[in-house]
């Protein structure tokens, strides 16, 4: 969807450009161009859950290659889930964690989930100035689990922990690690795999949707299915350390044979734990295989840049960066560089063309004017939960996709993330904001305009402090009658001097204790930004 149409509400599809000529034929060359505050705050909306004046004054000042080396710095696990739900049926008590205690029961593994999914949303929200939180939802939507089906907390949580360590590591160990998560070996029947009955769950998905995906150049067959269920036969779960093991009398100690999409190479059957080692020698096949490298780029580029691949941006970005990746062996941080100092990233028609995903939605407008979150861990899981739980409403429940495929939005052509924006879930995106801009809150948590102002250089000045307002909340232009409009109409309401809201202002910040003076300023801003964030603009990232 052209970025004008969907400003424009209109229920028609316009046929895409892409059918007629290229969007755009930049590629992966290094970024040369201007560097400040524009391109600035679109790698940082896009890197992580949107941005707010606190991260822009951080990274201002430094050059593009040290910002990117910045939002790719791993960050260390965060301090697990704990019990926010009361009474634990395995004895938990409140306030400590759960995440290696025994399984509960049916009623305080319901509580344990919703305790993780607010946690987690909780993480996105303090998230640090990297792009690791983000990669751990982009991987959570490739290896997809849904915790309705895995059932334990406890390896949900694991699950978790193994996106999160991998985040920005080695895509085939991160591969790994997850074909051997007990999360996942519940999900896809890897624990019932035995070599009397192969389970071709797992091994269908690992081809299909988590390595080489089903594009043009994707031809893997029924027996290279069937070769790789045999290949993982006998792996279980260990449910007091929460890890996998391997019995070594379910494994099938048969030779494995491919097709020639990969090579026709053969698995030799290996006996013993030995049998274990057969895991790499699949993975070593896959990872030969050059679409591989394709299939996630174009992941990644989906996620992060723009949802329709033509044939100039396969060509042009998703090939070389298919290459890099290859030859990097496979590292997540290198290829990621790659992208996100390119021109293609850069280009200005790479701006402002995402509509916003429910989690960077809801998630972005608490990071964008740093909502205030409890911080007892009582009312904090809450808050949390009330954010999960509106952002599931709006089609993106955390921690339970609707298909192992993942959400819709990333892969669903030809519609990909015009598909977030509904009748139904549009109107909800404008009653969380307006509710949060609104004296009585959402969930007793709050706007506070004049915080958010105040972070601006210059928000004595109308015109400035509009612009710099735009600047960090929009990502597309608006024309100057709008901008007039909402500095003379709301700011001004209907004066004709600047100087109406300077002095204003003014007059706020020289005695803040003035109420009739705070509420002058207050109200405005709750206007300004109510009516930044209800036009159509706010939903593009």
């Amino acid at each position: 969807m052209d970025r004008r149409q969907f400003l424009t509400l209109s229920p028609a599809r316009s046929v895409k450009a892409a059918t007629m000529a290229a969007r755009t034929t930049s590629g992966i060359t290094p970024y040369t161009g201007a560097w400040g505050p524009q391109q600035l705050i679109h790698l940082l909306k896009r890197t992580m859950f949107s941005t707010n004046p606190l991260d822009i004054n951080a990274f201002s000042g430094m050059g593009m290659q040290q910002v990117v080396d910045t939002l790719l710095t791993p960050q260390p696990d965060p301090q697990p889930p704990v019990n926010n739900y009361g009474t634990d049926s395995a004895g938990v008590a409140p306030g400590a964690t759960w995440v290696r205690a025994p399984k509960g029961d049916e009623t305080t593994e319901d509580n344990r989930v919703n305790s993780y999914k607010s946690w987690w949303i909780g993480q996105m929200i303090n998230q640090p100035r990297s792009i690791h939180e983000k990669m751990v939802l982009f991987w959570h939507n490739h290896f997809v689990t849904e915790t309705i089906t895995v059932k334990d907390s406890r390896y949900i949580y694991q699950y978790n922990l193994t996106l999160r360590q991998n985040a920005l590591g080695n895509f085939k160990t991160l591969t790994k690690g997850i074909t051997l998560d007990p999360a996942m070996l519940v999900y896809l029947n890897g624990y019932l795999n035995s070599k009397a009955a192969a389970d071709e769950n797992y091994a269908r998905e690992l081809h299909e949707l988590f390595t080489v995906g089903k594009g043009p150049d994707s031809h893997y067959t029924e027996d290279d299915v069937k070769a790789t269920a045999r290949v993982l036969t006998g792996f279980r779960i260990d449910d007091v350390n929460i890890v996998s093991t391997f019995n070594t009398t379910q494994h099938d100690i048969g030779n494995k044979q491919f097709s020639s999409f990969y090579l026709n190479k053969v698995i030799s059957g290996k006996t013993g734990p030995a049998g274990a080692t057969e895991l790499d020698d699949l993975l070593t096949i896959i990872f030969a295989q050059p679409e591989v490298a394709k299939f996630i780029c174009r992941k990644l580029y989906r996620f992060f840049v723009y949802y329709d691949i033509d044939a100039a941006t396969e060509q042009n970005v998703i090939s070389p960066l298919a290459d890099i990746f290859r030859s990097s062996g496979f590292d997540i941080k290198t290829v990621l560089n790659a992208l996100f100092t390119s021109e293609h990233f850069f280009d200005p028609l790479n701006y402002a063309c995402l509509i916003k995903s429910p989690i960077d939605f809801c998630v972005g407008v608490f990071r964008e004017y740093s909502v205030q979150i409890p911080t007892d861990y009582t009312n904090q899981y809450l808050a949390w939960k009330a954010i999960m739980r509106i952002a599931g409403n709006m089609l993106q429940n955390i921690g339970d996709p609707p298909l192992v495929a993942g959400w819709d939005a990333y892969y669903q052509a030809p519609s990909f993330h015009e598909l977030w924006i509904n009748t139904d879930t549009l109107p909800k995106r404008n009653q969380l904001t307006d509710a949060l801009i609104s004296d009585a809150g959402f969930n007793k948590l709050h706007i506070d305009p004049l915080s958010f102002a105040a972070q601006l250089p210059n928000p004595s000045d109308p015109i400035a402090l509009v612009a710099d307002s735009l600047n960090i909340l929009y990502r597309v232009g608006v024309s100057d009658n709008v901008k007039d409009f909402l500095k003379t109409t709301i700011l001004l309401t209907g004066q004709t001097s600047d100087y109406y809201w300077t002095n204003a202002w003014n007059k706020y910040v020289s005695n803040p204790n003035d109420m009739q003076a705070k509420s002058d300023v207050h109200i405005r801003l709750q206007a300004l930004y109510k009516y930044i964030m209800d036009l159509s603009e706010y939903q593009l990232s």
